[in-house]
């Protein structure tokens, strides 16, 4: 998902520094949403300023934004204080309407035209760093899962500010025992503190999506919740909840030949289901994987 702000008539509608409005630069560059690159564009001055709000406060800070399409969340992260606004766009269109953002905030804005998901933005940055966007929808998943699997930890931002479908945000913060907990919540509450901060129905967007959106703010802790091997950690993960409804005895058995003897040794019925175990009992898995398995 893509953002953009601003309703004509509403308070600081032609933007700061004597930008134009939102729906004036989308009509001159002809920016209709491109459902092929998971835009929605966000027109809506005041929710784009609260999205701003949410990642806290900017000043004195880099900002990533991924997918800014015509610059309407762009704008409000400038005018929430932003130190600087690195803005990875993929679309060509919408480069024009950058470029004027960055005439009127010189040396606030750099536009790097390209894929997110190959670009080494955190190169361009100086901490401290916050990622916020209205992530496309067709990356947003892969690209948070990339934000939080860095080689090193702490990462090289202090929090993340994204908007995902509902449905996805929900997984995000999901507990142990419901049904959207799962592979993507142990990754983010591992290693973040994670929360819903703003649930958006489909109506505020442009085109509206099919379902609603959420925004969710994670925090980067200094270490992760229980000690693990990212590895090892995602292969448990990938092996528990890719066959969700087996036993834990049948869905890890090719981690380990004793993986019976493991878990009961951990106090985990073999019988359990991925879904009924926590944070803390996934890292254990993990820790004894490698205590019984080494990799060479």
């Amino acid at each position: 998902m893509t953002g953009a702000a601003a309703a004509p008539g509403a308070p600081g509608a032609a933007g700061a520094a004597g930008l134009p409005p939102l729906r004036e630069v989308i009509a001159r560059y002809g920016l209709a949403a491109r459902k092929g690159l998971g835009q929605h564009f966000l027109l809506d001055l005041n929710l784009t300023a609260r999205i701003a709000r949410i990642a806290g406060d900017l000043r004195g800070a880099d900002v990533l934004e991924v997918g800014p399409g015509p610059g309407g969340l762009t704008r409000a992260l400038l005018a929430a204080g932003a130190r600087r606004v690195v803005a990875v766009e993929k679309d060509p269109r919408c480069l024009p309407a950058l470029a004027e953002i960055a005439e009127a905030f010189p040396g606030r804005l750099e536009v790097v035209a390209g894929d997110a998901l190959e670009i080494d933005a955190a190169a361009r940055l100086t901490p401290p760093v916050r990622v916020v966007a209205n992530l496309p929808y067709n990356v947003g998943t892969e690209l948070l899962a990339g934000w939080l699997s860095p080689p090193c930890w702490p990462p090289f931002w202090q929090s993340l500010t994204l908007m995902f479908q509902k449905e996805v945000a929900e997984r995000i913060v999901a507990l142990p025992g419901t049904r959207a907990w799962g592979r993507l919540g142990i990754l983010a509450q591992w290693r973040c503190t994670a929360r819903i901060a703003l649930t958006l129905p489909a109506a505020a967007f442009t085109p509206p999506p099919k379902v609603a959106s959420a925004v969710v703010h994670l925090e980067a802790l200094p270490a992760p919740r229980f000690p693990a091997d990212p590895a090892t950690l995602a292969r448990v993960t990938a092996a528990a909840f890719g066959q969700r409804r087996k036993m834990l005895r049948a869905s890890l058995r090719g981690l380990a030949p004793d993986i019976e003897g493991l878990l009961a040794g951990l106090g985990i019925a073999p019988t359990a289901r991925a879904e009924t175990l926590g944070l803390d009992a996934f890292c254990a898995i993990a820790r004894t994987l490698d205590a019984r398995h080494p990799v060479a």
